[in-house]
């Protein structure tokens, strides 16, 4: 029987006992930026496009699915500091804040609550381990970038690991080494780097760890795309690879009781970049680190409580847009082999380096990299689109640059990608956040709860009632 189809049998059959149950192994996976449209994107992919159009995500095979309001205290459209303390204290806060409410006061986590009563702790994400998501778990600032102070709360903390792409704090404005590693081993917590470091979880004697990429190595902000190869990394870390340290070292030292938060940011930063495919790609890596978790509960149905949401929706993202009518490609998905930041990276490099290529070979590249022109079927209206920013970002090199939240992309890069959007039928409104309802799922012990309308507020309040 297959993984997936066995956990939709499960779920059946440990929902009914598993209510009223007191949860002992709970898990919150928050997919950043994760709203409705990209699921249903993902899950389209799988039906449509993929070697297995039987399978369905492990997220939509979960008995429970409901919804959640994810406004914050000073703005209809919350960020990710906001949300990120309402799933994590239950208050509400403004934008840009951290563990505090809209008065600027300190709030407790339910991470530190079930810490203080003898759970053990882990909070892994595929960013920045001070970014705002698992910061809203530890840390207590009035501003988000305020990555040092966030560092020495996540010292003071004293969860059981931490894991992360970097700790931004450990250099200051300026580049200057801080003494943010000194802070967190004094503290006790044992310093782990990059792949090799998650295997020396494995082996280390330590009751504390962080685990985070070696200095200098890729973006300190994040681990990398799953499309551009970071699943498969044998030196940085992925999401994967974090999550199944946490796990086990959690197992090894709190078998007993154990909190997990699990997020994927990654799948935020695509939204924002408006990159569909790398978008779907995420969520299906994403889908499978949720496979993990839902491995402890088949080993625990009636003790485990696992919630899927997210903490607002990125880009607007709608299946099907106005270039495909009443249709959308996502078998093109799979002629992408390249992330839009790669790419438009890739395209910078050459600027840069004032390397010399003609149209034709520009064509080869997107053939190769994306099945534009061969296994992607574009219009001629599409094809002078990228002809005319070619012309205008290599020839003549007048056109601007995309500015986005986290990457600047090259003026054609952003052509290439909203063309294989709308070749796709993949449609964006936005490059920021909205104010879309996001999705709720639940299994387990208690899942039940969580159904209805909720408020991003409810989530940690159910978790609370349930563990008392």
């Amino acid at each position: 029987m297959k993984l997936r189809h066995f956990f939709i049998a499960a779920a059946l059959a440990g929902c009914l006992t598993a209510q009223g149950a007191k949860p002992r192994y709970i898990f919150l996976c928050i997919g950043d930026g994760m709203g409705p449209g990209p699921v249903m994107a993902a899950q389209n992919y799988l039906r449509l496009a993929s070697s297995t159009p039987d399978a369905t995500l492990n997220m939509l095979a979960m008995p429970v699915s409901s919804r959640a309001q994810s406004w914050s205290a000073s703005s209809p459209v919350t960020d990710s500091a906001a949300a990120g303390t309402a799933l994590s204290t239950g208050s509400k806060t403004r934008n840009g804040m951290l563990g505090m409410n809209a008065d600027t006061v300190s709030v407790t986590s339910i991470a530190r609550q079930l810490k203080d009563e003898g759970y053990g702790i882990g909070i892994v994400t595929n960013c920045a381990a001070d970014d705002a998501t698992p910061g809203a778990f530890y840390a207590h600032v009035p501003n988000r970038s305020m990555y040092y102070e966030i560092g020495r709360d996540a010292a003071s903390a004293g969860y059981d690991f931490l894991a992360g792409a970097h700790m931004r704090g450990v250099t200051d404005k300026k580049g200057d080494s801080t003494d943010l590693y000194a802070v967190i081993e004094q503290s006790g917590i044992k310093i782990l780097q990059g792949a090799k470091g998650a295997e020396n979880v494995y082996s280390t004697t330590s009751d504390k760890i962080l685990l985070i990429n070696p200095d200098g190595y890729g973006d300190s902000n994040e681990m990398g795309y799953a499309i551009d190869g970071a699943d498969a990394d044998t030196v940085g870390l992925s999401l994967a690879m974090v999550t199944k340290a946490c796990l086990y070292h959690l197992e090894r030292n709190s078998p007993d009781k154990y909190f997990v938060m699990i997020e994927d940011g990654l799948i935020d930063h695509s939204l924002h970049g408006n990159d569909g495919g790398t978008a779907i790609a995420q969520i299906l890596s994403f889908d499978r680190v949720i496979g993990q978790a839902l491995e402890v509960y088949a080993r625990h149905p009636e003790e485990t409580l696992i919630i899927v949401t997210a903490d607002h929706d990125t880009g607007g993202l709608t299946n099907g847009c106005k270039a495909t009518g009443y249709n959308a490609y996502y078998q093109n998905v799979n002629s992408q082999k390249i992330s839009k930041g790669a790419f438009s990276d890739m395209c910078t490099s050459m600027l840069k380096n004032n390397t010399e290529i003609t149209w034709p070979q520009m064509q080869g590249i997107l053939a190769e990299k994306l099945g534009i022109g061969t296994s992607v079927k574009i219009s001629e209206e599409q094809q002078r689109r990228l002809e005319d920013a070619f012309r205008e970002t290599f020839m003549e090199r007048t056109a601007k640059d995309e500015k986005g939240l986290y990457k600047v992309s090259n003026a054609f890069a952003a052509t290439v990608f909203n063309v294989f959007n709308d070749a796709t039928g993949l449609g964006f409104t936005t490059p920021n956040h909205t104010g879309n309802f996001v999705p709720v799922f639940a299994i387990g012990a208690g899942a039940d709860r969580f159904t209805g309308t909720l408020n991003n507020t409810d989530i940690p309040r159910i978790i609370r009632e349930l563990t008392k």
